[in-house]
């Protein structure tokens, strides 16, 4: 009998814990973008580059983030919003136009990095959003174009020493 009467105290407070945690909301509020300072614009980045990006990379690393359902669901909130504050810190294409040289330099390798040794998108991100999950072809299409942005830049930089 004392078992079962614990198993039900035990049951009640995990219910009852749940519920009051969803008081517990996240900021889901985007900052406002600058479109000439997105990184689309800036770049000039052709229609199949927008879309990979925006399917695969925005949701995190940009002030254009899209919530699911789920986000409304603590804790489970609290994770995807650690999740996008801390994509948003390491790259956020919202302010690309902002970046120094030197910071896009970095951000770009970074970029072809993570793709290459298939980092990201992240696999616990792919599982909810399958339109996320790059192809092997978009996965080349990245790495080309940010690789293409890096020669532009290296020009840049001799032209500007001449």
């Amino acid at each position: 009998m004392k078992t079962s009467f614990t198993k039900k105290n035990g049951a009640i407070f995990i219910i009852l814990f749940f519920l009051l945690i969803q008081s517990i909301q996240i900021d889901k509020t985007n900052q406002a973008v600058n479109q000439t300072q997105d990184f689309i614009s800036v770049t000039s980045a052709h229609q199949d580059i927008e879309n990979v990006l925006k399917s695969a990379c925005y949701d995190c690393h940009s002030n254009q983030s899209h919530y699911p359902w789920y986000a409304n669901v603590a804790p489970v909130s609290w994770l995807i919003k650690h999740h996008i504050n801390e994509g948003r810190e390491h790259l956020n294409f919202s302010l690309w136009g902002i970046y120094s040289e030197k910071q896009k330099h970095h951000k770009i390798e970074e970029c072809i990095e993570v793709i290459e040794e298939g980092e990201m998108p992240m696999t616990s991100y792919t599982w909810m959003h399958k339109e996320a999950k790059l192809t092997d072809d978009q996965k080349m299409q990245l790495i080309s174009f940010f690789k293409g942005l890096q020669y532009s830049a290296s020009l840049s930089k001799i032209e500007e020493t001449h």
